[in-house]
């Protein structure tokens, strides 16, 4: 198979600005999916889609490709992430490259590893699947959730299956992490879903799953990735 890595860095935070190039242990947060993208070797292409000259020679000092740079209408608020796949495959194939899978790799996600990446691949021929996406246990199950009236009364907040139950019995739920999406070209083309048919799900440690969004989150990736530095000191 020809494989594409796509990673989508716009320039347009607003939540933590910047947040696609700031500073993780000294590197841009965009560095960490292009260096486990091109360490993994699963790829004949790795890139970043991005709006930004100044992220782009920032892509390119690690060694990813921008061929060219986004529109201003892909880089807006209201631009989704399928109108970006499709976008980078339309233009590599009008350059007359074609590749049979595409793995979304979002900058949000630094603790993301070259194995997770191999693995996923891996899994993705073991199931013979059309897509699969990276997920990871919920921190919470959200059958302890619940909407408050204005009053703000419990009344009902807890549904009887789960009264009284230890939280080891309840069931596992999970949360899609955001960190990997990989799907077979032709399927996305046709049905723009990951979801649709034969997708499965890449389970992740969700001491690789953070997904920064804001400064909290990125507080978070900096404790577990001096973490993950420790303990390879201890190795």
């Amino acid at each position: 198979m020809k494989n594409i890595a796509i990673i989508p860095a716009r320039s347009g935070s607003k939540g933590l600005k910047d947040k696609n190039i700031k500073l993780l242990n000294g590197k841009p947060l965009l560095a960490y999916s292009v260096e486990a993208a091109l360490e993994s070797k699963m790829f004949d292409e790795v890139m970043v889609s991005t709006d930004s000259e100044k992220y782009a020679a920032i892509a390119r000092e690690y060694g990813a490709n921008v061929p060219f740079l986004r529109s201003a209408e892909l880089s807006s608020d209201t631009a989704t992430s399928k109108d970006v796949i499709l976008d980078v495959l339309s233009r590599y194939e009008a350059s007359g490259k074609i590749f049979d899978t595409f793995c979304l790799l979002q900058p949000t996600s630094p603790l993301r590893t070259a194995s997770d990446i191999i693995k996923a691949y891996e899994f993705f021929a073991e199931k013979n699947a059309l897509a699969v996406v990276g997920v990871t246990e919920a921190d919470h199950s959200p059958l302890l959730y619940g909407t408050l009236p204005e009053d703000r009364s419990m009344v009902g907040f807890i549904k009887d299956k789960v009264k009284d139950k230890p939280r080891q019995a309840l069931e596992t739920y999970y949360r899609i992490n955001g960190a990997m999406y990989i799907a077979d070209v032709g399927y996305y083309r046709e049905f723009g879903d990951f979801y649709k048919y034969r997708c499965y799900a890449y389970v992740m440690g969700r001491e690789v799953s953070v997904d920064i969004d804001s400064e909290m989150d990125f507080r978070l990736a900096e404790l577990l990735f001096q973490n993950i530095l420790d303990a390879k000191k201890k190795k």
